[in-house]
């Protein structure tokens, strides 16, 4: 029996929610882990969103954040982003490196290389649950921090779209421990990978 395309839609998202909830999880425990804390996890919200759409479902586009930004490569190709709003960065900066936790000053090139370490093991975080779950290989290339206006940063996985095609999958999760901090994650596969992931799920097309 073949599947319609609804059904195969509402088959992938089920398994791609999974591997939010996992993955979100699982760098959580891992940040927790690198600090030090217990850290809580809500629940994340797990969407398909056109490139179109990422930039108003996160904040005003004026506003700075930070990027983190990766290739996935290996069995599936695309893109992954990690974004952070500034007073999330600050925290864990500031939590790393054992400073203040008011301290605000504009991050120099130890607080951007612990950012870029922060956003590889979260990066690892949810690929390992995508690959588990797959049995795929799946590896992350070395990361790109920018900290910039949502717009801009937002601008770049436009651009990767205009390559792979318009649904990026979109987790957004809160995770801390007094303190609950927004993180968001987005993952760009591209078509040939969105099938790999389904027939390697037994989802035939």
């Amino acid at each position: 029996m073949g599947f319609s395309l609804d059904h195969v839609n509402e088959l992938c998202f089920d398994v791609l929610r999974e591997i939010g909830n996992i993955g979100a999880g699982n760098a959580t425990t891992a940040i927790a882990n690198m600090l030090g804390t217990k850290m809580n996890m809500l629940v994340p919200k797990v969407e398909l969103m056109e490139a179109s759409k990422l930039g108003g479902a996160i904040c005003p586009e004026d506003e700075t954040i930070v990027g983190i930004f990766l290739e996935v490569q290996n069995d599936i190709t695309g893109s992954m982003m990690f974004l952070l709003k500034m007073d999330a960065a600050h925290f864990l900066v500031n939590k790393l490196m054992c400073r203040d936790p008011e301290y605000r000053e504009p991050f120099d090139e130890m607080d951007l290389s612990a950012i870029k370490e922060i956003g590889n093991i979260i990066a690892g975080s949810y690929l390992s649950a995508l690959s588990n779950m797959t049995g795929l290989s799946i590896a992350p290339s070395i990361p790109y921090v920018a900290v910039d206006m949502a717009a801009a940063i937002l601008s770049v996985p436009a651009i990767q779209f205009g390559q792979y095609g318009d649904n990026a999958l979109f987790i957004e999760t809160e995770f801390g421990d007094d303190v609950m901090l927004g993180g968001y994650f987005i993952l760009m596969p591209d078509q040939d990978s969105y099938d790999k992931i389904l027939a390697s799920l037994g989802v035939a097309i």
